[in-house]
């Protein structure tokens, strides 16, 4: 695992990055166990997205919200903030398009 940005943020990094691999396998375990998943209803995909946000911010939303706040933190001591918002600025994040729900690729 690599190190953060600021030597106090790394155990905090190591613990949510394990947490959230953790979290994200169980995640992914249902389309592993059975690939054929689109016999699953919208319905059901939504329910099991809503259970699984629950259950990350159970087990991880704390730590990264400690790690957040420790790698900010670092941004403004290192400072950085002016450089990110200009980042920012010149490439904004964009929503991605709406998933294809008709089902053709």
């Amino acid at each position: 695992m690599a190190h953060s940005l600021s030597p106090e943020c790394t155990p905090l990094k190591h613990q949510y990055d394990a947490c959230f691999n953790t979290w994200f396998e169980g995640y992914l375990e249902p389309a592993i166990a059975n690939p054929n998943t689109k016999g699953h209803s919208q319905a059901q995909r939504i329910e099991y997205s809503k259970q699984k946000k629950e259950e990350y911010d159970r087990k991880c939303g704390s730590i990264w919200a400690e790690y957040k706040d420790c790698v900010q933190k670092a941004v403004t001591e290192k400072g950085l903030g002016g450089l990110l918002n200009q980042a920012r600025q010149e490439n904004p994040l964009r929503e991605p398009p709406p998933p294809d729900v008709s089902g053709s690729s």
